[in-house]
């Protein structure tokens, strides 16, 4: 068991959660009660991670944030930082394919809720946020919820980008799954049979203990 990959991808899924969240909610929001002529486009913009492949997402991160990139030169020049094959790389790579994970429950959720409500606040005297917080928030909860352990578990699990962008370095980048691949490479499949099976059951319980306790908040509402 590679327990340096496993605390790594847990350190980085539980950072990309707390950089997307409040992002993700904002954007998820908008989109539910936005009339913009442009939001199908945004909304095709959010999924696009979702429907590329991999790698495809991974070789444009690389391109655009590495070394000899506009971006990627400027960064290193003015700030010190290097944008690939290091924690920060992949913690920018793993925000932006994890968005539609965050931002489309959290979309599906607010849109589900009945806009007489927030009317009703309105004319009651609440503020947005007092509106957003006290009755759109508890409402959409279940959804943001779901959002979360997708997000963090998809972030665990994640392979092609990961590689792309930060390589297969033990400590700042080697994550579970990369040291999944490694150890099928040189195969030890006994080690990489641990690893798959933890994140299988991992991963399955989050998502089941998610739904349970968002049919538990269903009940509750």
């Amino acid at each position: 068991m590679d327990w340096q990959a496993l605390i790594l991808s847990l350190e980085l899924a539980a950072v990309t959660l707390l950089v997307l969240l409040p992002a993700g909610l904002c954007l998820g929001r908008w989109l539910a009660y936005t009339r913009v002529a442009a939001k199908p486009w945004i909304e095709a913009l959010v999924v696009l991670p979702l429907v590329l492949p991999p790698t495809v997402l991974g070789y444009y991160l690389l391109v655009s944030m590495g070394g000899a990139s506009p971006i990627g030169a400027w960064v290193q020049q003015h700030l010190g930082l290097r944008l690939t094959f290091n924690f920060l790389g992949l913690l920018i790579a793993s925000i932006l394919f994890n968005i539609p994970f965050l931002v489309q429950p959290v979309q599906r959720a607010f849109e589900a809720i009945p806009r007489q409500l927030a009317e009703a606040a309105a004319v009651s005297g609440l503020s947005a946020w007092q509106t957003f917080w006290r009755i759109e928030l508890p409402l959409a909860w279940p959804g943001v919820l779901s959002a979360c352990v997708l997000t963090f578990v998809h972030t665990l699990g994640e392979f092609g980008v990961v590689l792309m962008v930060g390589g297969s370095i033990p400590g700042e980048t080697k994550t579970i799954a990369v040291s999944i691949y490694d150890r099928v490479q040189a195969f030890d499949l006994l080690s990489a049979h641990q690893m798959a099976l933890l994140l299988l059951l991992f991963s399955l319980g989050a998502v089941g203990a998610s739904f349970f306790a968002s049919a538990r908040l269903a009940v509750r509402r």
